[in-house]
């Protein structure tokens, strides 16, 4: 097999191949049998018909058609393979020639994976902000934890902000009960807006027995119409929270005293905060890097896409939205491909180690086990996906490695203890 390439863009070439007919041969035997195990003949017993019998009854027409269908993805693959052509898109394939006994050739447009100039990165610098940690964030979450330990008690007043409460609702339309608008002794905490519209504010005031009907907005099956909703109050509770000092430090911690439990809050939240920071320093070196590099993208790769994408959300027609993922379509290519490209030259290789806490830490988002997750991800397909998510955090890693971060203040940031851990998510902006 003879293979030329001609690079038609950055991100386009074809491909013309020539195959001799001896390598197609085998393909044309596998067509024969093919054909010889669906076809009916009196006298020959299926998979056992004579080619000649079938060239007669068929037409050696129908069997070049089934061995170039067969044949051309083999060739095709091969010739991209030994060119090393970096194929991103679908291939478009024509037959050009069919020499029966001598040749057959073909030519096939692709779109391909650029070329990319990878910047300097001692010349890049990323400023983060600066870690701020404020006595009022450790209260605060000092304040969560004296919740947990909180006791509901029963009130007999109406209702305020803070309260809980058992309640029922019923929504209706034109004095018809909904179907799905039913809700009996429902748990609700007044201030916290989680509900419906105009509940918090219906609810305040309110006394143990009443009932009161509101206008709101309804979601699911009646999203944008507004039904009368009726909200009868059970009980009202108010939370009592333990006091704070070194006893409540003991029973809600290891700790002894309040003072070692601030302490300990204090440094959990620092520690957050530079993870944060981390995070942020990474996703800014993203963009300088994508500022800094010229990478053109597949527009066919692209329409393709976004064409996905606007299918799946039944938006096709919706030429607004269109140009707004067309936007993240091309930020996310652009950041795809030059996190491969320095994974390549950092010579970047995942490990099963670093597969396996990738599982567990994406199972316990969902819920669900590091086995269960797993077993998702090969069903879908998903593994080569997974590889590239992990093996792009580990490139971009790499380089904020070797990259100069300062905080606003001007202080300059190690971030050396943090990276592999900054590196086990991968930016938001990085998908294929």
């Amino acid at each position: 097999m003879k293979a030329a390439v001609e690079t038609l863009s950055p991100t386009r070439v074809r491909l013309d191949v020539e195959v001799p007919f001896s390598e197609f041969q085998s393909h044309l035997d596998t067509a024969y049998q093919t054909i010889s195990k669906t076809v009916n003949i009196p006298g020959f017993r299926k998979g056992k018909v004579p080619n000649a019998l079938i060239d007669q009854r068929f037409g050696r027409s129908v069997v070049l058609e089934e061995a170039i269908n067969k044949a051309i993805p083999v060739f095709y693959a091969q010739a991209a393979r030994e060119n090393e052509v970096r194929v991103v898109g679908r291939p478009e394939i024509d037959l050009t020639e069919l020499n029966d006994g001598k040749e057959i050739k073909f030519t096939v447009e692709v779109d391909v994976r650029p070329d990319i100039a990878l910047p300097d990165y001692s010349t890049l610098s990323i400023v983060v902000d600066d870690i701020v940690l404020t006595d009022s964030e450790i209260d605060e979450q000092i304040d969560s934890l004296r919740a947990r330990f909180g006791t509901l008690t029963a009130l007999d007043r109406a209702a305020t902000k803070g309260d809980f409460v058992s309640i029922d609702l019923v929504a209706q339309i034109d004095g018809k009960e909904l179907e799905d608008g039913v809700a009996r002794k429902i748990s609700y905490e007044i201030g916290t807006n989680r509900m419906i519209d105009g509940l918090d504010e219906a609810l305040e005031g309110m006394n143990v027995g009443e009932s009161k009907t509101f206008v709101a907005p309804l979601l699911g099956a009646h999203e944008g119409e507004a039904s009368e909703v009726e909200v009868t109050l059970h009980s009202v509770k108010e939370r009592i929270l333990p006091e704070l000092d070194d006893s409540f430090a003991a029973l809600a911690s290891e700790f002894d005293t309040l003072a070692e439990l601030r302490e300990d809050v204090k440094t959990r939240l620092g520690r957050i905060k530079a993870m944060e920071q981390g995070a942020q320093a990474r996703d800014r070196l993203l963009e300088a890097l994508l500022e800094a590099t010229e990478i053109p993208v597949p527009e066919g790769l692209v329409l393709e896409e976004v064409n996905d994408h606007l299918k799946n959300e039944d938006r096709l027609e919706d030429e607004t939205h269109r140009a707004e993922v067309d936007t993240e379509v091309r930020k996310s290519l652009r950041s795809s491909f030059l996190l491969d490209e320095i994974g390549v030259a950092e010579n970047v290789d995942v490990s099963e180690a670093e597969i396996s806490e990738y599982l567990v830490r994406s199972s316990a988002r969902y819920g669900v086990s590091p086995e269960q997750f797993a077993q998702q991800l090969v069903e879908a397909g998903q593994i080569p996906s997974v590889l590239s998510e992990v093996a792009r955090a580990k490139a971009l890693a790499s380089v904020l490695e070797r990259t100069s971060i300062t905080d606003v203040s001007g202080r300059k940031v190690d971030l050396s203890a943090l990276t592999p851990r900054i590196a086990e998510i991968a930016p938001d902006s990085e998908s294929e």
